[in-house]
């Protein structure tokens, strides 16, 4: 494999809960999170950076439902990619600020990215992923009674959950190789990409789902031939036994251990497990090292004194 990595942004981690979402907002989380990929940027001549879009996405589809009797609706997959663009836009800006005030010459490129998937793909059937903000029971019956589809969210409260297929191929790849080659910095696949399928005569057409993130950076981190991958969310390591009074967090362990971890179910779907799985797989097909850690602590994650480190074995 090339030297570089994949950096995986989670998207609690660059739309907190905390926050109303306003464009003012979500520069400030943009230019915090440009400060802690600046050193993460600087330790490799090959960097992509995807990142979430659930927060944002599910947002859009908020907007839509409020504002349905005057505006027709987007269907998904444009939310995606409106998503795509605007959250691309001002991680864009904020690194290009960032690298300019540390005199870093290297150009940025944000790529629309288009990812294959299954038009007979389970997950169509049983919707899945959550996203947008978070709502009491009495609120999601309501947006139940309006056609939106309600879940639990590890606990945290309730939210709209989509399709979330899994991601067979990234569309355009000679594209996103030669600018990595020429020494930029992309940012591509975000919110895990655009869903495309084959139609009957051999177009592409785009299907309403959202496909997860870190499995679209795992299977990048393949295709391009990446040795590492990191993972960043809004949590330092992954535990076992979370919320537990045994629960205890992991620094480094094998793929072995943490397939047994999967197994006996210590990861929440929809929030650790997805990343995981993308750790799981990345070693699985040949990756070096794969980091779970928290965003604020990148370049630490990247060093080894923080995260938790998934290697062979």
């Amino acid at each position: 494999m090339l030297d570089g990595l994949i950096v995986a942004i989670g998207g609690n981690a660059t739309h907190p809960e905390d926050i109303r979402g306003t464009t003012e907002e979500q520069e400030e989380v943009a230019d915090r999170a440009a400060r802690s990929l600046l050193p993460v940027i600087k330790a490799s001549p090959r960097v992509v950076l995807t990142h979430g879009n659930g927060p944002v996405v599910g947002k859009i589809l908020l907007r839509m439902m409020l504002t349905r009797d005057a505006i027709p609706p987007m269907r998904l997959d444009v939310c995606v990619a409106h998503s795509q663009g605007g959250i691309g836009y001002l991680l864009m800006q904020s690194l290009e600020n960032a690298m300019r005030r540390e005199r870093l010459d290297r150009q940025l490129a944000c790529v629309m990215t288009q990812v294959e998937v299954d038009a007979r793909d389970p997950a169509f059937e049983a919707p899945s992923k959550p996203i947008g903000p978070f709502f009491t029971a009495d609120e999601a019956k309501q947006y139940e009674a309006k056609g939106w589809r309600m879940m639990q969210d590890a606990g945290r409260g309730w939210r709209h959950c989509v399709p979330s297929p899994e991601p067979r191929a990234v569309l355009n790849l000679p594209v996103l190789r030669a600018l990595l080659d020429s020494g930029a910095v992309l940012i591509a696949a975000g919110g895990g990409g655009v869903p495309v399928v084959r139609d009957a005569s051999g177009d592409w057409q785009g299907v309403e789902a959202v496909i997860d993130k870190d499995l679209t950076s795992a299977l990048l981190a393949r295709e391009l031939q990446l040795p590492d991958l990191l993972i960043l969310t809004a949590v330092e390591r992954v535990a076992v036994d979370f919320g537990k009074p045994t629960q205890r967090s992991l620094e480094s362990v094998t793929l072995s251990e943490l397939k047994r971890y999967r197994r006996e179910g210590h990861f929440a779907k929809g929030s650790m497990a997805p990343k995981v799985d993308a750790a799981i797989r990345h070693i699985e097909s040949g990756g070096r090292r794969a980091i779970i850690g928290h965003l604020e602590h990148a370049a630490a994650a990247l060093a080894g004194s923080s995260g938790t480190h998934v290697v062979a074995g």
